[in-house]
């Protein structure tokens, strides 16, 4: 990649995120979520408290990736997400990984050197 063609990406970057930070700013979440689910669709499984969440550390963690200059961070944000609201979409692994275990799970062992 040409050192041009990076410089025009990571204003790119810069830009989206700060339009993303004025967004949330402005504290019309309903616009927000309204808009993000056109860039992540499967942010509609996520609870709503999960879903701010979502919001503020997306926000904070592309400023800081725009800032350093790696996106790295802000991938792997999206990811683990993307993940929580596979979980919320399915209820069956939604229930096994949020419910009570049946029975009695039997003792539980000290910690190491505890004993």
């Amino acid at each position: 990649m040409r050192i041009e063609q990076l410089e025009r990406d990571g204003s790119v970057v810069e830009f989206t995120t700060r339009l993303l930070a004025a967004l949330v700013r402005s504290e019309n979440i309903e616009m927000i979520r309204r808009l993000l689910p056109d860039a992540v669709p499967w942010v509609t499984f996520l609870p709503a408290a999960d879903f701010d969440a979502f919001v503020t550390e997306l926000v904070a963690v592309a400023q800081g990736a725009a800032a350093l200059g790696n996106l790295a961070p802000v991938a792997v944000l999206l990811t683990q997400w993307r993940h929580s609201a596979e979980v919320y979409a399915d209820p069956v692994l939604l229930e096994i990984l949020t419910g009570e275990p049946e029975g009695d799970l039997g003792p539980v062992p000290a910690p190491p050197g505890k004993e």
